[in-house]
């Protein structure tokens, strides 16, 4: 039991957006929160969750469990992701393009902190279509997960990885 909390604690866990709902009732308003909360471990593997309290520590709690169990494994080449990929989710889309060494995670809000809990350094992601931070942590965990080896791509194309690498240029 000891060792599943220690695992817990070197997660990355980022609140992004907590929404504050009132629901009328007969002596007033009742206020109850949702808190969307995105955790990684920083190599390469990522969930996100959303939790509903009537506090928002308890909210926030509730969307890292939810979380840390959706998990899950993305693939990475070095510091950057392997190519360009288009996700999408609603009516927002992200276009994520590997960045080259030292040029940083160039990204907004939402899909930012996807990113560094993934432990993704060097990216270019474009969000497009709504900014709604729900819709965008979907659509990048999409793209996330259309996400290729070389090594997958060459053998199912029958191809040397070094050529194909050469041809993307990494």
């Amino acid at each position: 039991m000891t060792e599943r909390i220690e695992a817990k604690s070197d997660l990355i866990e980022k609140v992004i957006k907590v929404n504050r709902v009132a629901k009328v009732v007969k002596g007033g308003r009742r206020f109850s929160f949702s808190a969307l909360v995105v955790v990684g471990d920083g190599k390469s593997r990522v969930g996100y969750g959303m939790g509903k309290a009537n506090e928002v520590t308890e909210a926030i709690r509730k969307g890292i469990e939810k979380a840390s169990r959706s998990m899950t494994r993305v693939v990475l080449e070095g510091r950057t992701i392997p190519h360009v990929v288009k996700g999408h989710f609603g009516a927002s889309k992200t276009v994520m393009k590997p960045g080259s060494p030292g040029s940083g995670i160039i990204a907004a809000g939402a899909v930012r902190s996807v990113m560094e809990c993934v432990g993704i350094h060097d990216v270019s992601v474009k969000s497009l279509g709504s900014t709604n931070p729900h819709n965008l942590v979907k659509a990048a965990m999409d793209g996330l997960s259309q996400l290729k080896s070389f090594d997958e791509v060459a053998r199912s194309r029958g191809v040397p990885v070094e050529r194909l690498r050469q041809a993307s240029g990494g």
